[in-house]
């Protein structure tokens, strides 16, 4: 990847950091995912550093001032305007710098450092006061989103029409200035944090001073200008300086983006926690008409107002599937209304008395009470993720932020978003918006074309239009995001030039050395300047898997011209982090074992993005050892194109990128070795009781070592040949194909490689119970989805495979073909089309379910196991992670909740296994890394007796090398009504 200075000139601030003690990493790898943030901007750092203490940001701050500099602050990289890319040395306080120091309920407040995230400061406040207390900022991204970031960008979130925002949540700063001082801000003082530095008091004393000043001679200005309306976050806070609101330099600092001094550490207040809380869902005709209502809503006192259009909706849906989203009342806009109360049934009153109110209103079109848990979170699932579910829509268009964060004063919001859609359509733009309708701020994501000069033309022309339409209303440009390099260039449209020149002022008392987060707030770059999707050259990259998006193929369909397939895919990151969230869902557990940026899928797909720019130094396009490198520790689990909000599916890329990497040379011995699997085993069947012996062996260590395995990993024995065979005739269940024509009801039971090689009598468990059901089934013909080609990167291979899977299977009916092995049934409804993009290949898929998700739907049917053993009242659950991506993440668990199992303890995340990954030697310790968030803590809390169901081979692997004593166990195994079960001949 590029770097932005000459590869054979090192700048002088390296040689400084050195120095000082301090590892400054240059990687072009480094500096590719650290170019970006999740706005439109692109901004490569000279080096990124990762402090471990104060010290260091002190070392790190001298070393920018000597040399000149630029130093950027940055947390979780979420920031949607620009405000955490620059040039320079970049800090990231999140590796390190996150500790949680104090938490005080009696004064409520908790002392924390910047680099914390928001939800887990929030976890540990709810833990430390039993529940009584909690921290009230929650912006959509407070998974991965830092107290430093919050505080920079004056953050909010769902609940700030009762809490406000971030700085009125802080009491107290402690601050790096750019001379070197060590400084704590608070309200009516600034003083040096350690008493004893008399060149930090001295420093203090003249800031004070300064900042006094300051205020004395703009005091019309701060009154008039500033602190109109809630969500008035653009430029800097300085009404907070005024006499009569207690001169307090704390609050006056959040919201200045970086731009004044670096925050190492803050005290915040903590709130009291109500009791008992319900959504109201509010369905609307569209979002004007929703707007219209906030002022009568916001009479009844709710915690949250927030808003989303039906394309978040629709988009979810069509992502994660049908049941994504629950609880949405009719319409086609929805405010989710959250209430709040000591009493459980005076809520449950006060949101009757509010349908009641806004019935008679006469707009509404549909509402309801959720008490559910589960459609609450389905709901706020949906609102939290609109930014990621806005970027790639389910038609297939592309929008993006820029003009997403103007706010105006609630009672005004349905007049602002009425005028603002007449000037979309005056420029050919559309705007799917979400966001805090309570607080007058919807996030709004458009169909700017960033790519070509016209689209960014048109991008620039509305930004200003915009900027006078929303100060027209009285509102202000940004809401919550702050203004960084997306809209401090129009700040003149909204302040006085005294006002402009009073930040300027400010920001230099601060920062004499100008070295802060330069290109921000004052003496701003243009909003149209190192916009990430720009100067991306024109090229074809040729892919085994059709990449081609659904619904609009490969029309961009704001710019109107082709977009690349893979350029199109890897750009789908738009760096919202979710992937960097320590706990949720599954992705990404690389990311969860190391807290590197390198090991999240974000990482990975800017390095690609750097890739596709033609940007690289050390090999050019798919030769590129930065991509090789930080795709190294990807497991392939696939759980990002699930959960990742863009649908990026870093599995895809990664064995695309694979492919290209190792064609004409040699690969790692792992890749033959466990590449090739499915040919081993037919050699291995042959003589598996010798095989299987000779494992435990010095010989058998050695064999394996030769092939590329960790000699720490348990491995699993060889079954004989044929032995599937014998479990299915056992069970009545014919080949299918025996006999000529095919009956067109009943199902396929596909026995796939894993099965056939290493767990037969699953295969035998799932016949009988599919007979027990009643169904009659039939056992596919031999076939391979050619699953480990696909994770190694070998496609031509797979692509053979899968060809002849389609032929084999494509028998002319429409039966669901059940496939044992969920990562298979993956590959065979998801791989398939993709590497055979045949309408024979679409056919197959389509038939393709999982065993737990062809369970659930004969349990739904009214079908209820009589196992041989009495179900479990509990049980463990691993769900394989490329069953949880491509079937759904509560199918296992909908599926054990159909057949009757109570109570199900959920070890929610990747097993650390995940195909070849956690065999190779290199690999072994981060896969037990993985293991040990979520299945081992699981493992741990269940006693001996509670069984664990594991249907993917690999998870049961790791459950037998961290348990050995405790199997894990196929759904199949589980409901397995014996021998007796029937003859499959059908219902």
């Amino acid at each position: 990847m590029t770097s932005p200075r000459s590869a054979n000139v090192r700048p002088p601030v390296l040689a400084r950091l050195a120095a000082a003690g301090l590892a400054a990493d240059d990687s072009p790898r480094r500096l590719a995912e650290y170019s970006y943030d999740a706005s439109n901007y692109r901004v490569p750092p000279l080096a990124v550093v990762f402090p471990r203490s104060i010290d260091d940001v002190v070392a790190a701050v001298a070393a920018c001032r000597d040399s000149g500099t630029p130093l950027v602050s940055r947390g979780g990289g979420t920031s949607i305007a620009g405000n955490a890319v620059g040039p320079g040395v970049v800090l990231d306080f999140s590796r390190h710098l996150n500790r949680i120091h104090r938490i005080d309920e009696a004064a409520g407040t908790v002392s924390v450092e910047p680099g914390a995230v928001l939800a887990e400061l929030t976890r540990e406040v709810e833990r430390a006061t039993g529940g009584r207390a909690s921290f009230a900022p929650d912006p959509s991204s407070r998974s991965r989103a830092t107290v430093g970031g919050a505080v920079g960008n004056d953050a909010c979130g769902n609940h700030s029409v009762r809490y406000g925002r971030t700085s009125d949540h802080v009491l107290e700063l402690d601050v790096v200035t750019s001379d070197g001082a060590r400084l704590t801000a608070s309200a009516g003082q600034l003083r040096a944090t350690d008493p004893a530095d008399a060149v930090s008091a001295a420093r203090a004393a003249g800031l004070t001073a300064g900042l006094q000043d300051l205020a004395r001679q703009h005091l019309a200005a701060f009154r008039t200008e500033l602190g109109r309306i809630q969500r008035q976050v653009s430029g800097y806070q300085l009404g907070h300086l005024l006499p009569e609101r207690g001169f307090d330099v704390a609050r006056s600092l959040v919201g200045s983006e970086g731009t004044c001094a670096v925050v190492v550490g803050a005290r915040m207040k903590i709130v009291p926690k109500p009791a008992n809380a319900l959504l109201v869902c509010l369905g609307y005709a569209d979002v004007v008409q929703a707007a219209r209502d906030i002022p009568d809503i916001l009479a009844f006192s709710p915690a949250a107002v927030e808003g989303s259009d039906e394309a978040i909706a629709d988009t979810m849906r069509f992502r994660r599937g049908p049941d994504a989203v629950r609880g949405l009342p009719g319409g086609r806009a929805w405010l989710y209304v959250e209430l709040d109360g000591d009493e459980p049934a005076a809520v449950a009153a006060k949101a009757q008395r509010l349908l009641a109110r806004l019935r008679q209103n006469g707009r509404l079109l549909d509402g309801r009470a959720v008490p559910d848990p589960a459609e609450r979170a389905s709901l706020w699932r949906v609102r939290e993720d609109g930014a990621g579910l806005s970027s790639r829509l389910s038609t297939g268009g592309e929008s993006w932020p820029g003009w997403e964060d103007a706010a105006v004063a609630p009672e005004k919001l349905a007049d602002y978003l009425d005028d603002f859609r007449g000037l979309l359509a005056r420029h050919g733009l559309t705007g799917v918006m979400y966001g805090h309708f309570g607080a007058g701020c919807v996030h709004i994501r458009i169909t700017y074309d960033l790519r070509s000069e016209a689209g960014r033309t048109v991008f620039r022309a509305f930004s200003q239009e915009a900027a006078e339409l929303v100060v027209r209303h009285g509102g202000s440009l940004s809401g919550e995001h702050g203004d960084g390099r997306a809209r401090s260039e129009l700040l003149p449209v909204m302040y006085s030039p005294t006002l402009l020149a009073a930040f300027a002022a400010y920001r230099r008392l601060w920062d004499p050395a100008g070295i802060l987060n330069p290109g921000l707030l004052t003496d701003p770059d243009p909003i149209d300047a190192q916009l990430a999707l720009a100067g991306v050259p024109a090229r074809q990259w040729r892919t085994s898997f059709d990449l081609r998006p659904l619904g609009a193929g490969t029309e961009d369909p704001a710019a109107g011209s082709a977009v690349d397939p893979w350029v199109h895919a890897v750009q789908g990151c738009i760096g919202v982090g979710r992937c960097r969230a320590p706990a949720g869902g599954v992705m990404c557990p690389s990311y969860r074992a190391t807290r590197d940026e390198k090991d999240s899928t974000r990482g990975r797909a800017r390095v690609l993005q750097e890739m596709v720019r033609g940007a690289a130094t050390e090999a050019t396009g798919w030769k590129s050892k930065a991509v090789r490198e930080v795709l190294d520790l990807c497991l392939s689990c696939k759980a990002c194109a699930s959960d990742c909000p863009t649908g990026v599916d870093m599995a895809t890329y990664k064995a695309e990128f694979f492919d290209h990497y190792y064609r004409g040379r040699l690969r790692p011995v792992s890749h033959y070795s466990l590449g090739w699997l499915p040919r081993w085993l037919k050699l291995a069947g042959a003589a598996a009781p010798a095989v299987n012996a000779m494992l435990g062996t010095p010989l058998g260590r050695a064999a394996a070592g030769l092939g590329g395995l960790s000699p720490g990993r348990t491995l699993p024995h060889f079954a004989a040949a044929g032995a599937w065979r014998r479990e299915l005739a056992a069970a009545g269940i014919p080949p299918a194909g025996r006999g000529g024509a095919q009956p067109p009801d009943g199902v396929v039971l596909f026995a796939d490689t894993f099965t056939r090689g290493f767990r037969p009598e699953v295969a035998g468990a799932a016949a009988r119970v599919l007979a027990a059901a009643g169904e009659r089934a039939e056992c596919a013909a031999e076939a391979c989805c050619g699953l480990t080609w696909i994770s190694t990167g070998q496609l031509g291979t797979a692509r053979k495979l899968l060809g002849r899977a389609a032929a084999a299977l494509d028998d002319g009916t429409e039966r669901p073909i059940v496939v044992v092995e969920p990562s298979c049934a993956a590959a065979l409804r998801k791989d398939l089309p993709e590497l055979v993009p045949t309408d024979q290949a679409r056919r197959v898929a389509a038939r393709v379910r999982s065993f737990a998700a062809h369970v659930r739907q004969l349990a739904q049917a009214g079908w209820q196991p009589a196992p041989a053993r009495p179900l479990p009242d509990r049980v463990v659950l691993q769900t394989h992670c490329h069953e949880y991506s491509v079937f759904g993440a509560g199918t296992q668990r909908q599926a054990l909740a159909a057949v009757g199992i109570a109570e199900v303890v959920d070890a929610a995340g990747c097993c650390g296994v995940a195909g070849n990954f956690g065999f190779e030697r290199e690999h072994f310790a981060v896969s037990m890394q993985v293991a040990g968030h979520a299945l081992a803590p699981a493992l741990r809390r269940t006693g001996q007796d509670t069984a664990v169901l594991t249907d993917g081979f690999s998870c049961s692997l790791q459950v037998r090398q961290l348990a050995p004593d405790r199997p894990g166990l196929h759904l199949a195994q589980l409901l397995d009504p014996g021998p007796s079960a029937g003859s499959g001949s059908g219902r």
